[in-house]
């Protein structure tokens, strides 16, 4: 049976309104496919940045951490160069005290020449030469003098061996000088050093330790005492 043009038409019209359904149902399809995909695309790249901005803030607080502590560090450096500064200056001052001490005991004579005898003893003990020549200040040549005069006895017969002793009266020793004496072989090549500033300089050096410990108490970090 032949169909007839409102058949054909109404065929056509279903045929149309199906493909129309397809092409929006794949047009729906696509639509919902792309928006998946942009989804995923904008997710990865959130992702990305949000690690790179971790990333970068975790970098900046491991170089302001960095920075804290070499300025921690400096600070601390800082204050304990001032804390040794404090201390050195307090020792320095501790000895200029003991040198206006050691001036003020040259002020006594009786006392200043028991410290010659013994300075100028201890030189020729230490010398051991059978000529000696002795170097002092100019306003102590006679205390000098009469040091050698008392020490000579005492040290030929200590060593059994004889000695000369000549006082340089041509070179002496500033005057500003506490006071002491030096002391030197026959050819001048082999010195001793008594003036008062040498042993007291000697004396602080073997000393030191000692004085930390009383001053500044016992460093628990310090393993050898020199």
């Amino acid at each position: 049976m032949a169909l007839t043009d409102a058949d054909v038409q109404k065929q056509i019209k279903h045929m149309m309104g199906f493909i129309e359904q397809e092409a929006k149902e794949k047009v729906e399809e696509i639509d919902a496919k792309a928006e998946e995909e942009f989804n995923i695309e904008k997710g990865r790249l959130v992702q990305t940045q949000r690690v790179k901005i971790m990333e970068y803030y975790e970098k900046k607080d491991k170089q302001i951490e960095q920075h804290k502590k070499i300025q921690m560090s400096n600070l601390m450096n800082q204050a304990r160069l001032r804390v040794l500064k404090a201390r050195d200056d307090m020792i320095a001052d501790l000895l200029n005290e003991s040198r206006q001490r050691l001036a003020e005991i040259v002020q006594d004579p009786a006392q200043y020449s028991v410290l010659l005898e013994g300075l100028v003893l201890q030189g020729f003990y230490q010398l051991l030469e059978p000529k000696v020549t002795v170097r002092c200040r100019e306003q102590d040549v006679e205390m000098v003098q009469a040091a050698v005069s008392k020490d000579i006895p005492i040290y030929k017969e200590a060593v059994k061996m004889n000695i000369v002793v000549r006082i340089d009266q041509e070179r002496f020793l500033p005057s500003a000088i506490c006071g002491g004496i030096e002391m030197y072989n026959d050819n001048g090549k082999i010195k001793v050093s008594n003036t008062l500033e040498s042993r007291l300089e000697l004396m602080a050096q073997q000393m030191m330790p000692e004085i930390r410990v009383n001053l500044f108490g016992a460093n628990p970090n310090r393993r050898f005492l020199d």
